[in-house]
């Protein structure tokens, strides 16, 4: 059997990653592709049940370390119960969000080292990681315009976060990118949803059947 791909899409609030992985779950299943779309926190039960202790109350709910450990444990039930084992069956498994956010969110943005974040991962999960992953990049100013109109004053706790905050996010994005080239992607999110879907699939076309 032909093993499948795992594809994540990150980026920071309001960079478009809902509707971009709805159009590539198309143009996947356009190439004759079997495609799995999950998200993180969650895609399984016991990850979900996380995911609502996560987002949920206030910014100061968790401490970073308590944080991050959550989400370590919600993307250990992941990577086991559901990416594994989809991507093992031949399938294209396309992730709202994986490792890196917790990278640039838990580690950069609030203080945490990178080698500790990886350790958590390589404890939680093994180390696995996605055959390519896909950052949004969308200024600050764009991006705060599309989550207003989206949510209006409804954001989560993480996302509700101040400006200085998606400031860091947004660099350690970048950092990212450019430390791991082979895996990691930049894609401008800016113009229309086709035109930034096919930035996408440009970048993931050496994967392709």
């Amino acid at each position: 059997m032909t093993r499948g791909r795992f594809i994540s899409i990150e980026g920071g609030e309001g960079a478009g990653k809902s509707t971009q992985i709805a159009l590539l779950a198309e143009r996947l299943k356009a190439h004759g592709l079997s495609v799995d779309l999950t998200r993180e926190p969650g895609g399984t039960e016991g990850a979900e049940a996380i995911r609502q202790l996560l987002l949920r109350g206030g910014d100061d709910r968790w401490g970073p370390a308590a944080e991050a450990m959550l989400f370590a444990a919600a993307r250990s039930d992941h990577v086991e119960k559901r990416i594994r084992p989809a991507v093992d069956a031949g399938i294209w498994v396309v992730s709202d969000r994986f490792l890196d956010s917790s990278r640039a969110y838990q580690g950069a943005s609030l203080g945490l080292s990178d080698a500790v974040i990886m350790d958590l991962h390589r404890i939680g999960s093994g180390g696995y990681l996605p055959d390519r992953t896909i950052i949004l990049d969308l200024p600050l100013e764009a991006s705060r315009q599309r989550t207003q109109a989206r949510d209006g004053d409804a954001t989560d706790r993480i996302g509700g976060r101040n400006d200085a905050f998606h400031l860091r996010v947004r660099d350690a994005f970048h950092h990212i990118a450019s430390a791991e080239p082979a895996r990691v992607r930049l894609v401008d999110a800016r113009g229309t949803p086709e035109e930034v879907s096919d930035r996408i699939l440009a970048e993931i076309a050496d994967l392709l059947p």
